[in-house]
């Protein structure tokens, strides 16, 4: 009998600090969310080596819209760019592309991109990297619960059935398993609203790298220091 793998099934990333790595040399924050667009594809290529099949990444928070119009303006131009850019590259490398969070709010162009991209990578299965756009985990839950409700006044649902396993199927993230790592960069230590459901026994990283920093070497030594943990999810062992 061999052993059962020790790493992470998915990870989920808060990918922080690229504006602070972009000013501590000077720069636009802009340029700093390019080198943190191109730090993605590097974790992304690398998560079959460690066993990781899903990576969910944080790339714009519902309340991220607070930003300068500006900053704003250049990240919405910056999806539409990475999407164009690296959908081939995507489709070669086995990785299925998937979005979460309301897009409602974003441009008709950038909707029908993710869309596209999506459609282009659904045959992949060697990576699954969802996409948190304009995402909050508040808003998710309170999306979810506006269609539970809408099922539960169509008669289609039964209010004495709704438990803990109901709300997960109304949720964004409802094809993907519950990330068992949350990795945050930039050495803040909160969650900022991110898959705040999924997460509720997740192990938790906090590194002080900046994400335009957070190299292949950085991820494989998280990924060692989350194969110590003993995870009990609220039980003790025998």
């Amino acid at each position: 009998m061999t052993d059962a793998p020790t790493g992470p099934r998915h990870v989920a990333i808060i990918m922080d600090g690229n504006g602070r790595w972009a000013q501590q040399r000077g720069r636009p924050r802009l340029l700093g969310h390019r080198a943190g667009a191109r730090r993605v594809r590097e974790i992304v290529e690398a998560c079959p080596d460690f066993g990781v099949e899903y990576v969910t990444i944080f790339a714009f928070s519902t309340e991220n819209w607070k930003r300068t119009q500006a900053e704003v303006s250049g990240l919405m131009t910056l999806f539409r760019r990475y999407i164009e850019g690296e959908a081939q590259n995507l489709l070669k490398e086995g990785v299925r592309v998937r979005f979460i969070g309301d897009r409602v709010r974003l441009d008709k162009k950038l909707r029908d991109l993710m869309h596209w991209i999506e459609a282009l990578t659904a045959h992949n299965a060697k990576v699954n990297l969802t996409i948190a756009l304009n995402y909050g985990g508040r808003d998710e839950v309170a999306r979810a619960t506006k269609r539970l409700a809408r099922d539960v006044a169509a008669g289609r649902l039964d209010p004495e059935d709704v438990c803990d396993e109901t709300l997960p199927r109304y949720l964004d993230t409802h094809v993907l398993p519950d990330p068992d790592l949350v990795i945050r960069t930039s050495g803040e230590a909160r969650i900022s609203n991110f898959l705040l459901w999924q997460s509720a026994y997740a192990e938790y990283e906090f590194v002080d790298t900046l994400w335009p920093d957070f190299t292949r070497a950085r991820f494989e030594e998280v990924l060692a220091r989350y194969g110590g943990r003993d995870r009990r999810f609220g039980g003790v062992r025998a």
